[in-house]
């Protein structure tokens, strides 16, 4: 029996959906980095949306809950949007899991405890502790950094698959400081070594300040889904007993992703 093809009319209510559909997640991609308010010339200005095609996804996407305004006028994520998000295991479930034991390494410490998971060629970070008298700007709990310059993101990119590595290698490596690794045998040959150690240091490569700590977190089956890590400070380093802590909190969070069954996919 053969398959009747769509007709031309079909095909143009296809491209719309799609194209409606590809604008309202254009809109809420823009609350991310730190945007957590928006007007709607903001949302207009930054989509590249006519003000008018933008007001009418906007209050669609408001009347079903994705986003909720205030009393300013301002646009935010809604809380129905949160609601379904948070149904996703790979972030909220981990996130749920690991918490008690960054907890415990941020308040053994008194630094940064963060925790990141690895998406194409970036990390997103999942959750942060850290001292409001040590306030710092990043990163920001669901915010997307490049993998090659912290210690966090070094750890995913050593253990992601090899064509994930060769994308970032052959890629652009922004330089955030004068140490920022912007070579590729350099970054390759660091990569081997943190997968050899088991752990990575990154020496103020994000900014002059902050030495990172990271080790990697496995899931049930073994694989590599996440890392945590500590924000040091130079003055105050104890490096090979802060490598130490570190690892042994990946360690436990490992152990307690295994025993609830937690895979990488």
């Amino acid at each position: 029996m053969g398959t009747v093809a769509a007709g031309p009319g079909e095909d143009r209510q296809e491209s719309s959906a799609r194209s409606v559909i590809d604008r309202a997640l254009t809109i809420i991609g823009t609350f991310q980095g730190g945007r957590a308010r928006q007007t709607l010339s903001e949302i207009s200005r930054r989509t590249g949306l006519p003000i008018a095609t933008c007001h009418r996804i906007v209050q669609r996407l408001t009347e079903w809950g994705a986003l909720e305004r205030d009393g300013e006028s301002k646009y935010r994520i809604g809380l129905r949007l949160w609601e379904v998000a948070s149904l996703a295991p790979r972030s909220v479930g981990l996130q749920r899991i690991a918490r008690p034991y960054m907890l415990d390494l941020y308040e053994t410490t008194g630094y940064a405890a963060h925790l990141a998971i690895r998406e194409g060629t970036e990390l997103i970070s999942i959750e942060r502790f850290q001292s409001p008298r040590r306030p710092a700007r990043r990163p920001l709990i669901g915010g997307r950094y490049p993998l090659h310059a912290t210690a966090i993101g070094q750890v995913l990119l050593a253990h992601a698959p090899a064509d994930v590595q060769e994308e970032v290698l052959s890629g652009e490596l922004p330089a955030f400081t004068s140490r920022t690794y912007r070579d590729r045998e350099t970054l390759a040959g660091v990569l081997a070594e943190i997968r050899r150690n088991g752990y990575a240091i990154s020496d103020r490569q994000v900014d002059a300040v902050h030495i990172g700590v990271a080790a990697p977190v496995l899931g049930a089956d073994g694989a590599v889904i996440a890392a945590v890590s500590l924000a040091l400070t130079q003055q105050d380093v104890d490096g090979k007993n802060m490598i130490h802590l570190v690892r042994l909190t990946a360690t436990s969070i490992s152990r307690a992703l295994g025993a609830a069954g937690f895979e990488s996919s």
